[in-house]
This record gives C-alpha cells, sequence and structure tokens, in this order.
C-alpha cells in the first residue's frame, strides 16, 4: 500500500480526531501529501454544510489523488423530539456534503482518483432514538453508488464501521464505555468491537483499490448480521 501513496496528493475533511486523525497519520506515513480542512482550519476551512467554503478551498487548492470525509453531525433523539434544522444539519453533513465535495474537487482529479466517504452499521441496525443517524447513513451508501456512475473512472466509495473504538465514545463516563463495548462484542460476530486499525486497514486499501468503486464496505465484525 504504501508504494500506491507515495507522492499521492490527499484532502482530508474533517479528520481533526478519532478515525479521521488515525487516516491523516497512515496515509501521511505512506508518503502522500496530506491536506486536512475543517470547520475552523486552521489549515484549511471547510463546512461541508457551507457550499461557498468547499468551492472556495477546491479553487485555491487544486486538484487531489484522494477526497476524503469524516464529516457527520449527529440528532439522535426520539421522533417526538425532533428538531427541522438538526435533522437539515444532519443530512447535510452525511449526504449533501459528499455531494457538494464531488461537485467542486472531482473535475480537478485524475481518472484514477477516488472518493472515500464513511456510513456507518446504523444505516442497518434501525433502532428507537437513531432515525436520523440511520436514514442518513443509508442514503449515503446509495449516493455513493450514484456518484460512482456518473463520475466514472473516478471510483468513489464508503466504510460503514461497527462500535469502533475510536474516541468518539471516550466522553461517556469510564463504566457506561466498557457497558458499551462489552454490548457491541457480544453482538458481534467477531466477538470484539473494532480499533481504529480495522478501519484504517480498509480506508487505505479502498484507496489502492482500482477496481473496487461503487461500493459500501462493512467494517463491523459482523454485527449487522445478528
Amino acid at each position: 500500500m504504501s508504494e500506491n501513496l507515495t507522492d499521492k496528493r490527499i484532502l482530508v475533511v474533517g479528520g481533526a480526531r478519532g478515525i479521521g486523525a488515525e487516516i491523516i497519520r497512515r496515509t501521511g506515513q505512506a508518503g502522500a501529501d496530506v491536506v486536512v480542512a475543517t470547520r475552523s482550519g486552521p489549515e484549511v476551512q471547510i463546512d461541508v454544510t457551507d457550499e461557498t467554503t468547499i468551492a472556495r478551498a477546491a479553487e485555491s487548492l487544486g486538484g487531489f489523488d484522494h477526497v476524503i470525509s469524516t464529516a457527520s453531525a449527529h440528532h439522535d433523539v426520539p421522533v417526538p423530539d425532533l428538531e427541522h434544522d438538526k435533522i437539515q444539519a444532519a443530512f447535510s453533513a452525511k449526504v449533501v456534503g459528499p455531494l457538494l465535495l464531488a461537485k467542486h474537487f472531482a473535475p480537478r482529479m485524475p481518472a484514477d482518483g477516488s472518493f472515500l466517504f464513511f456510513s456507518g452499521i446504523v444505516g442497518w441496525q434501525p433502532k428507537p432514538g437513531t432515525v436520523v443517524k440511520g436514514t442518513a447513513n443509508a442514503a449515503l451508501a446509495a449516493l455513493v453508488t450514484h456518484l460512482a456512475v456518473e463520475l466514472a473512472p473516478l471510483r468513489v466509495n464508503a466504510i460503514a464501521p461497527g462500535i469502533t473504538d475510536s474516541g468518539t465514545w471516550d466522553r461517556l463516563p469510564d463504566e457506561r464505555r466498557r457497558a458499551l463495548y462489552d454490548r457491541a462484542a457480544a453482538a458481534s460476530l467477531a466477538g470484539r468491537v473494532g480499533t481504529l486499525e480495522d478501519v484504517t486497514d480498509t480506508a487505505l486499501w479502498l484507496l489502492g483499490a482500482g477496481w473496487v468503486t461503487g461500493e459500501t464496505v462493512h467494517v463491523d465484525g459482523g454485527a449487522r448480521h445478528r
């Protein structure tokens, strides 16, 4: 994989922490020239809910071999508590944002370039309180297929992780976090939760997998089959 990324130019959107930060680290180690874009900078500013920032960045930064977005916005509440603006924000980050990244960056990318987006297991495991997140993640999987067809030969793929020890759950008290991981491990065919390495191994593989496009790769230990 290292030779596939040597001197490749990669844009990572929303990579401030967790999976995004690990992708930045590993692609850099593999020889890529990595540019990081977040809502507040400081290197590059891109807010995927604001097309102006995307267009400005594309114009100023030029072409990339690969564009990766881990951006998301959550609104995990029961249906009676849903708020219109927060629903829109979640879909803007997960679905509209990737569309706009494709609009502005695809014309500047080489034919063997790719987009990589992030869905999630909740798109295939409906449960109360996650209707917005689940629907947005499932919509992204459909979007990936449509973009792959329209942008070909550019490749477009997504990764749908299961419960992963990526730092996302560190905000929970230790006891609650351990309980979450125990439940997730028991629900996984692999008998454990995911690791950053599980997800980033797949990400690096997809960047170099020249005959894979239009796919959502499930990295969930088989949990969605339970």
